[in-house]
């Protein structure tokens, strides 16, 4: 049976904490493996920048939205749960210092008994990276080097690194995770896919379909074999199917998860709306 998340699970609404806190619970208990919470640190109130996800190219309904940190917030939801994944989908990595997303992961995941997926993007808004001094043009390979220090940040002892856009003498970071913290890198061009294959535990090609997503995970699976690794190993979340062709394909591609938006409906009918998208989400896949 597809393992079936939550995407945008803290957005709008679920700002509010009783909001959160009945998501968070009746995702739990209908049965979904994961609540995915997205990251924008500011939203400028205009940008030239396109938005990816979109055929506008503008964000749907503006960027007046309230967006709780995600870390923050999955720590909210993890207090109120005991099973459930909890997932950043994504947190712009570049625009962070490593080893303060190392101590807040870390924190997260001992709390919560090891449940955390650090779900990584290199990010699309320039004027979020402009008003946080971050250069957008290197965000590439800076979010390389970053992801380098989270996996040594995870082992046994002190980290050192010295890298063109982090460096930093022996430090001690800890605590230590519960376990070793999946990185997931999301995104949809090659060289999220080329990334994911080389660095990651697994990649999340974000509103990708169809003959798109077939050549994506492809790229993925080749720079896995490329780099010697198991590319099965690296587990692919995709949106949900929105056609029969669409179920038909991802469960050719043997995807491990799909992932439907938060219900936008009253804190009442949360419960009753998650399970109905779950039970439709999982019939498309079985008539596929």
């Amino acid at each position: 049976m597809i393992n079936v998340g939550v995407m945008f699970a803290n957005g709008a609404a679920a700002a509010e904490p009783e909001h959160a806190a009945t998501l968070a619970v009746a995702a739990e208990r209908a049965g979904y493996d994961s609540l995915w919470a997205v990251q924008h640190v500011v939203m400028p109130v205009e940008h030239a920048s396109e938005y990816p996800y979109s055929a506008s190219g503008t964000v749907p309904g503006g960027t007046a939205v309230a967006i709780p940190d995600p870390l923050v917030w999955l720590a909210w939801a993890g207090a109120q749960t005991s099973t459930i994944l909890l997932a950043t989908g994504v947190l712009v990595l570049p625009q962070q210092h490593p080893l303060v997303v190392a101590k807040q992961a870390a924190t997260l995941d001992r709390l919560t008994g090891g449940r955390l997926l650090l779900g990584l993007g290199a990010g699309w808004l320039q004027e979020e990276f402009a008003a946080l001094a971050s250069d957008f043009d290197r965000r590439g390979p800076r979010m390389e080097e970053c992801m380098q220090v989270l996996r040594l940040a995870g082992e046994p002892g002190p980290i050192e690194f010295h890298g063109e856009h982090i460096d930093f003498a022996p430090v001690w970071v800890e605590p230590k995770p519960a376990r070793r913290i999946p990185l997931i890198i999301g995104g949809h061009t090659t060289a999220a896919a080329r990334r994911a294959g080389r660095l990651a535990d697994g990649f999340f090609p974000l509103s990708c379909q169809g003959e798109a997503l077939t050549k994506l995970v492809g790229i993925v699976r080749e720079a896995a074999e490329a780099a010697g690794r198991d590319p099965r190993a690296i587990e692919i979340t995709v949106d949900a199917p929105r056609t029969a062709e669409d179920a038909a394909v991802q469960r050719a591609l043997d995807v491990d998860r799909v992932v439907v938006n938060a219900p936008h409906v009253p804190t009442g009918e949360l419960a009753a709306a998650l399970a109905a998208k779950l039970a439709a989400t999982r019939e498309a896949y079985a008539r596929a």
